[in-house]
């Protein structure tokens, strides 16, 4: 009788697993977790260039379509006279491919940065949670993506439709480690001086899922009234100057 239960459960194990495996291959879920020495976001300092805690998830269907969320610890809404700590971005969208070795991404992105908004915020400027819908073209290691606002870009008011160009590519030196150069242009609707092009290089390396990364990062930031148009209020510091970024995630 066990003998018999035994084989019977082993015929049930082995009759359920391409339906297992069909299911792990339509259901993809990923994690990562990491710590970088400035929190840089379009080659803007985001801390101050102080270090800052980071972590995300993400769930992709083997259809093409993805959600996720990611955060990152913050400092500049303080310094702007906000009351938040943490940035928190929430997306969706589709990854497809029109040809071989071509490929598209579209999706929305919601930047959320909780309890943001005090008097001394309002004051100067509008909510700063922000909303960018945004589409990419990939050949090869080459990716070219615009991301365009719904709303208001980081608070700065009247500055709705504006939008953020960038070409990247990703060349696999071998042995793990990864070249990333990048450049793009923000274009901050209606504050043309606050518009400007960022550019960084990376260098990165994979240890079995721990990732370890160097990237040269740095913007061309323009001067308003003899100060840069992105001056840190805390102690008046550029914060899209050229500076190094060293950084360590674990994807799990």
């Amino acid at each position: 009788m066990k003998t018999s239960l035994a084989a019977l459960a082993a015929a049930l194990v082995v009759a359920a697993l391409p339906g297992l495996a069909q299911a792990a291959d339509e259901h993809t879920f990923a994690f990562n977790a990491g710590a970088v020495t400035d929190y840089r976001y379009r080659g803007i300092s985001q801390t101050r260039f102080k270090p800052a805690l980071q972590g995300g998830a993400d769930y992709s269907h083997s259809s093409g379509f993805y959600v996720g969320t990611w955060a990152s610890t913050i400092k500049w809404i303080k310094d702007w006279g906000g009351d938040a700590n943490i940035e928190l971005d929430i997306y969706g969208g589709y990854k497809g491919a029109i040809t071989e070795g071509l490929s598209f991404d579209v999706g929305v992105l919601q930047y959320v940065y909780p309890s943001a908004k005090t008097a001394a915020w309002d004051a100067l400027y509008d909510d700063p949670n922000t909303t960018e819908v945004y589409g990419a073209i990939t050949f090869g290691p080459a990716t070219l993506k615009y991301s365009h606002t719904a709303t208001n870009l980081f608070g700065t008011r009247n500055s709705k439709n504006s939008g953020y160009l960038d070409a990247s590519a990703t060349f696999d030196l071998g042995g793990g480690i990864m070249l990333t150069p990048h450049v793009g242009y923000q274009k901050v609707a209606k504050n043309d001086d606050y518009s400007y092009t960022d550019y960084s290089v990376t260098v990165s390396k994979d240890f079995s899922g721990f990732v370890v990364s160097a990237a040269v990062v740095g913007t061309d930031t323009k001067s308003i009234g003899g100060a840069k148009a992105y001056a840190s209020p805390a102690n008046g510091k550029d914060l899209g100057k050229a500076g190094v970024v060293v950084g360590v995630k674990y994807n799990f």
